[in-house]
């Protein structure tokens, strides 16, 4: 194996990103960082290298334990990587939003009343 590998290209590998080109768009907008500095695609990482992506969902905190060129399978490529990302909190689930049957009409005063005291208002 290399001892380092384009960081577009490991991130690809390990499955970070679906496919190459995107690992390339992430770099070069700013969205890959190692050692709190935004890097290019062809920025080589070698193990024990640390990787920021921010996405605009979550943030992944990465660490190359190999680096690697081709893709290969998920249970590789997670043993390919160290995951430093904190879990996720715990989704807050909110009450469903009462919906009335299309053509139902307008709500009586006691419906809306009921309404009102359900939503809390």
């Amino acid at each position: 194996m290399a001892d380092s590998v384009r960081v577009d290209a490991w991130l690809w590998a390990v499955r970070v990103f679906k496919t190459r080109t995107q690992a390339q768009h992430a770099c070069r907008g700013g969205q890959v960082k190692i050692d709190g500095e935004s890097v290019k695609p062809a920025t080589l990482v070698g193990i024990g290298t640390r990787v920021v992506v921010t996405a605009p969902d979550r943030e992944r905190d990465v660490e190359v334990r190999e680096p690697l060129r081709k893709r290969v399978s998920a249970p590789r490529a997670a043993q390919a990587m160290i995951d430093h990302t904190p879990p996720p909190p715990p989704k807050v689930e909110q009450p469903a939003v009462p919906r009335r049957d299309r053509g139902a009409g307008r709500p009586t005063k006691r419906e809306r009343r009921q309404i009102t005291k359900l939503r809390g208002y």
